[in-house]
């Protein structure tokens, strides 16, 4: 005679949960871990910025353009939301749509980048102290920024061909979520570089 557990050990499988949900909640564990490792790295460019130069920074920053494409890619978190909440309830044209803005947006942050830097190669190139701090943050940044827009990129084609639904889009859940941790990066560089003083 069966126990009264018996068939609900046998449903849930031999590791206590059933096996779609145990991976999911691994690859989600992996992801916050992996982003936890990316938020150290930025943290300690930050806390080096401050320990070489304290709060010191030129007067001729261009904070304008910082606050444009702070904009431009705080937008782009929008979208990316819109665009997983679109993929969650299987709109795959709201998601193509929103995951294609997103991609537009962070494209425009890194053109905003390229301007920036062609004027700190100028203002305070990076033999200088600020020149070094502002080129070393805004790199790994823009590098960052870049793999978002390659996954990003992946995951749209992968959607395309059909292959997420609403019971199943991880892919599209992880890439947004690193998409905000891009963007919460920022959120920290813009004003550590462009503010503080």
């Amino acid at each position: 005679m069966d126990t009264p557990m018996e068939p609900l050990a046998a449903a849930i499988g031999p590791s206590g949960h059933s096996d779609a949900a145990h991976r999911l909640y691994t690859k989600r564990l992996g992801l916050w871990l992996f982003i936890a490792s990316e938020a150290f790295l930025f943290a300690a460019a930050i806390a080096a910025r401050f320990s070489i130069l304290g709060d010191d920074r030129p007067a001729d920053i261009n904070q304008p353009l910082g606050l444009v494409i702070s904009t431009i890619l705080l937008t782009s978190s929008l979208t990316a939301y819109r665009a997983e909440t679109a993929m969650a309830h299987d709109d795959l044209g709201g998601f193509l749509r929103n995951a294609t803005s997103t991609m537009f947006l962070g494209g425009m942050f890194l053109v905003g980048v390229i301007l920036e830097w062609s004027e700190g190669l100028r203002l305070f190139p990076p033999g200088t102290l600020f020149g070094s701090a502002f080129f070393a943050l805004i790199g790994l940044h823009a590098f960052h920024v870049i793999t978002g827009l390659i996954v990003l990129g992946i995951v749209r084609g992968m959607a395309k061909r059909g292959r997420f639904g609403a019971g199943d889009y991880w892919p599209v859940e992880g890439a947004v979520k690193y998409w905000h941790f891009v963007d919460v990066a920022w959120v920290f560089i813009f004003p550590t570089l462009y503010l503080i003083r």
